[in-house]
């Protein structure tokens, strides 16, 4: 493998973990209702920077699926969109925290065991 080829599937994989993660560390951020901006700012400063490419068709995503609400407000003179949780996004947040832990468990007990052989 090229380092090239082995860069693009790093890469690749990299997006693929990325991609559930960004939905939950979104999901509890809008516990607090943020706009785009200070919502990728507060992601950013807890270490997961995100695109605004990446994260406005999210938020649109998961305001379709119902688990956020939105609502147009003026704030500093400038028309802000401003997003939060809905109650079926903080029933579904929960459940996947409890999925999200089990994972984490079980890959701390997998990894821990690879390195003690």
């Amino acid at each position: 493998m090229t380092m090239t080829t082995q860069n693009e599937l790093f890469d690749s994989l990299r997006l693929e973990l990325r991609r559930g993660c960004l939905i939950l560390a979104v999901l509890a951020q809008l516990r607090v209702e943020h706009y785009g901006y200070t919502l990728r700012k507060a992601l950013a400063d807890e270490g997961l920077a995100i695109e605004e490419s990446t994260l406005y068709p999210l938020l649109r995503r998961l305001e379709t699926q119902g688990l956020l609400s939105s609502e147009w407000r003026e704030e500093e003179k400038r028309n802000k969109r401003f997003y939060r949780l809905s109650a079926a996004g903080e029933a579904i947040l929960e459940q996947l925290l409890v999925e999200w832990n089990g994972i984490n468990d079980s890959l701390h007990r997998i990894l821990k065991d690879k390195r003690e052989r």
